[in-house]
């Protein structure tokens, strides 16, 4: 039996075990001056009493690294606690449709969010397009610091440290620009607008998009937009009723808007937005499963 506050290592990991930890779900932002133009935040989950823990996210521009501290992939899809398991990594993309989440028992991991094209700021060679469960993002050493704290300060620290280490610029210009036009102009946007703004060929550009991010620049836009009405209606004016907030972002109409919420989130928008929780202090908003 491990006894509380005991370390101990498993496969060259050190860890520290705590006989009761306490349930924590705490967003908290990147300080250091590079990290924090391609990082949106971090998060902290642990729920040390879990049985079973799921969850439906939505489509998002930004992507994920989540680091569990000891569970497995099940074939299943479903994520196993297992406390001689060692860290798993799992890197999620730009996605287009509904993410099911499914955890058993114990839950331990800490996030990092990426804005778009942030990951590729300090990962080189991989396929972003797709979800990475095979590769070592961080190192055993740094797992090991990561998971022997719960201050979110050292928690800041240490992964900022270990993100600003790997750091080497990506760049696309093209890309680059695409991206920052959809986000100044997603109330009013067309592809063709966008390809004579960059005196780029629409095929080209879809190219771009694709093979960076995994998503049209089409679906990119109405991923932004659908994102952006959800933060309107959660954090800036929740009392905004949803013809008003359709006709804000430039939705055709009322049912052009019902239909981008049926599609993205299989709900109306009153569903989606009864359905759902906020958590931490930043743009996470699950519909949980009892």
């Amino acid at each position: 039996m491990f006894k509380r506050n005991e370390k101990f290592i498993f496969d060259g990991y050190l860890f520290l075990f705590e006989a009761k930890m306490k349930k924590i779900f705490e967003t908290f932002k990147p300080k250091n001056a590079i990290v924090r133009q391609y990082i949106d935040y971090y998060y902290l989950d642990i729920q040390p009493d879990n049985k079973i823990d799921e969850f439906e996210c939505f489509p998002h521009f930004n992507n994920t690294l989540s680091i569990y501290k000891s569970h497995i992939l099940l074939e299943t899809g479903e994520m196993l606690f297992d406390k001689t398991a060692k860290p798993f990594q799992i890197f999620t993309p730009i996605r287009e449709k509904i993410l099911n989440v499914k955890r058993l028992n114990t839950i331990y991991r800490i996030v990092i969010v990426f804005h778009p094209l942030g990951i590729q700021q300090f990962f080189k060679e991989l396929d972003f397009t797709d979800y990475i469960t095979d590769f070592d993002f961080l190192s055993k050493e740094e797992l090991s610091d990561l998971f022997n704290t719960t201050d979110t300060n050292k928690l800041t620290d240490l992964l900022d440290h270990s993100l600003e280490k790997r750091f080497c610029k990506f760049e696309n210009n093209n890309l680059e620009k695409a991206i920052a036009y959809i986000f100044e102009h997603y109330e009013n946007f067309s592809v063709t607008e966008i390809s004579d703004f960059l005196e780029m060929s629409r095929q080209h550009l879809n190219r771009l998009f694709q093979f960076h991010l995994g998503v049209s620049i089409k679906k990119f836009h109405e991923i932004v937009l659908f994102r952006q009405t959800i933060n309107k209606k959660l954090f800036e004016n929740p009392d905004q009723n949803f013809t008003e907030l359709a006709h804000e972002f430039n939705f055709n109409d009322q049912s052009h808007f019902n239909k981008t919420y049926k599609k993205l989130t299989e709900n109306s928008p009153k569903t989606f937005f009864e359905k759902g929780t906020v958590l931490g202090e930043e743009d996470i908003f699950w519909h949980l499963k009892p």
